[in-house]
């Protein structure tokens, strides 16, 4: 357990750094038509700042967890390594499509061209010069996920229709008093909050028209980057509040050790809010 959460931790701190390393992220710099060099040179510094203090936090956390009996270290050099590439042409091909897609990432503003496009453009590339059977792809993929968030964006577009979201810009400009540090600090850890109960994607689809109306009255960049680092960071809260955790949750029940919403929220709820603290100093500091 330990390795699993800690995981989960650490993946959604490290995702917060990049445009393409959470899907809210993928939302927001399409939404506001922010590149990936420029995402990357607002949120990194402080997604390493997080990190680096989750793991002074993890190894108090999982302190008691982490006494296990010594092992022979015979063992472990004894292991054979040798076979567990068993198909190194495919792997070398990997690489060269991963540097490939990594740099079209770089070059996506200047290409014009979403993130999305190029991720799919490489799968594409890597099954037909991998000649990877696509019955086999398409079996590896995690289903359940997927329809998991494609019900909660069916009813995020549902209360964009009716109208909430406005009705929730609005408040949010009268509870601030349009006031921009105020705005900023309240998105943060409203959206933390909200990402840890509904989950960070269809939170982040949800708010993005938010912001776009808050921004016709004070500058956007901020409140941008609050979005960002609230949504992705909250989505450490809970079991739900972010894909990695789902997926590995997941993946970990299906091979009989499954990880309990309780479990994961006696670690999640005390890193999440380091995170915060941590990045609500950030923002105030640079933006502000």
């Amino acid at each position: 357990m330990p390795f699993l959460i800690a995981l989960i931790l650490a993946s959604n701190i490290g995702g917060t750094a990049t445009l393409v390393g959470d899907p809210p992220n993928i939302l927001i710099g399409s939404a506001a038509g922010i590149d990936f060099v420029t995402f990357a040179a607002n949120l990194a510094p402080i997604s390493l700042v997080i990190l680096i203090a989750f793991i002074g936090l993890a190894w108090f956390l999982f302190k008691k967890d982490l006494q296990v009996a010594k092992i022979d270290p015979l063992s472990i050099d004894a292991l054979d390594t040798s076979e567990l590439i068993t198909n190194k042409p495919l792997l070398r091909k990997s690489l060269v499509v991963m540097g490939g897609v990594i740099l079209g990432f770089l070059l996506h503003g200047a290409l014009h061209l979403e993130p999305a496009t190029i991720a799919l453009a490489g799968a594409t590339v890597l099954i037909l010069w991998g000649r990877i059977d696509l019955d086999h792809v398409l079996r590896e993929i995690e289903w359940t996920t997927l329809f998991f968030f494609i019900g909660l964006f069916i009813m995020v577009e549902a209360l964009v229709e009716v109208g909430i979201i406005e009705a929730v810009a609005q408040a949010a400009l009268n509870l601030t008093d349009g006031n921009l540090q105020m705005t900023s600090m309240l998105l943060i850890w409203l959206s933390a909050i909200a990402s840890g109960i509904v989950d960070n994607i269809p939170y982040t689809a949800t708010m993005i028209p938010v912001v776009e109306n808050l921004g016709q009255a004070m500058p956007a960049g901020p409140l941008w980057w609050s979005l960002a680092l609230g949504a992705c960071l909250g989505g450490n809260a809970t079991l739900v509040g972010a894909a990695a955790n789902v997926v590995v949750a997941n993946l970990s029940e299906k091979s009989g050790q499954p990880i309990s919403f309780g479990l994961f929220l006696r670690y999640g709820v005390i890193t999440t809010f380091l995170s915060l603290v941590l990045a609500s100093l950030y923002v105030w500091v640079r933006y502000l």
